[in-house]
């Protein structure tokens, strides 16, 4: 029987949750797990997880670190780190992941050429997958399931989550294309526009997602998840004519909208970074 007729190898992408350790004080560590998941009501439940421990020189007790992430359904993976931190994860059955930087947007496009990658912090003013400047726990990076198509995606109550840098090694083009969705988007599903600017001409339901490496219009009332700049291009910006968004993040910083002010409610509005603090402002049009 020939090899090909039994497996084949595939390339993929994979969305994973990238969880930082700033500390090595595992009480610390699962003290702030506990609290985060408690917030995220189940959002991230069954998401694969990268554990980001390349800051850190202190030994970490990796089985006690993954077993506690099993128990609020998050996989572990992965993990970066380096030197005796490193060996020590791999015999802990971890295997090593190396995330690119996340690009900039093109200088002609008028945003910050080369930026740093966004580390995925929560908005102070809804501090909580992984998130404001200030806040302990999980950061979070990722990269979205599919190129320009709709997939099933996890129905939960609306809850902190971040995607950002992804763990594929591919580069982005030098010019970023414009990926346009003329139909509404249902519950459940979701679409990801790869290095790309995404429109979405039509509503985006509860319980849907829509998300791109570049900036993301919705042309019709957004009700379910927007995330922009999805590898880290800090200067990408949500828009949208009708606001009424679960959740908004941008370049991994993130904030769950559990009712939105009077004067943005159902208007247009614009989501955009100012340093780590995610801004949520009125537009006018």
């Amino acid at each position: 029987m020939e090899a090909s007729s039994v497996l084949d190898f595939k390339s993929t992408t994979l969305y994973a949750i990238r969880v930082v350790l700033h500390s090595a004080d595992m009480a610390a560590i699962i003290e702030a797990l506990d609290r985060r998941m408690q917030d995220a009501a189940g959002f991230f439940d069954d998401e694969p997880v990268v554990i980001d421990a390349s800051r850190l020189e202190q030994d970490i007790d990796w089985p006690r670190l993954v077993g506690a992430l099993a128990a609020h359904k998050l996989p572990a993976i992965g993990a970066m780190a380096r030197g005796a931190l490193l060996e020590s994860a791999r015999a802990a059955g971890l295997a090593e992941v190396a995330l690119p930087a996340a690009p900039g947007r093109p200088a002609e496009a008028g945003t910050n050429e080369g930026q740093p990658p966004a580390a995925a912090t929560p908005d102070g003013e809804a501090a909580a997958p992984a998130g404001a400047s200030g806040n302990t726990g999980a950061d979070a990076a990722a990269e979205p399931k599919t190129d320009a198509a709709v997939q099933p995606a996890k129905t939960a109550a609306a809850a902190d989550r971040t995607p950002a840098a992804d763990i594929a090694l591919d580069q982005p083009p030098a010019a970023s294309p414009t990926l346009i969705v003329d139909r509404p988007l249902r519950s459940g599903q979701r679409i990801y526009a790869r290095h790309a600017d995404l429109i979405v001409l039509g509503i985006v339901s509860p319980g849907a997602e829509v998300i791109a490496d570049g900036n993301v219009h919705v042309y019709g009332p957004l009700r379910g998840r927007a995330i922009a700049g999805a590898r880290g291009d800090t200067g990408a910006r949500i828009f949208a004519t009708q606001f009424d968004a679960e959740l908004v993040a941008v370049a991994g910083v993130y904030r769950s909208i559990t009712a939105a002010s009077p004067d943005l409610q159902n208007r247009p509005a614009t989501v955009r970074l100012d340093g780590e603090k995610l801004l949520v402002e009125s537009l006018a049009i």
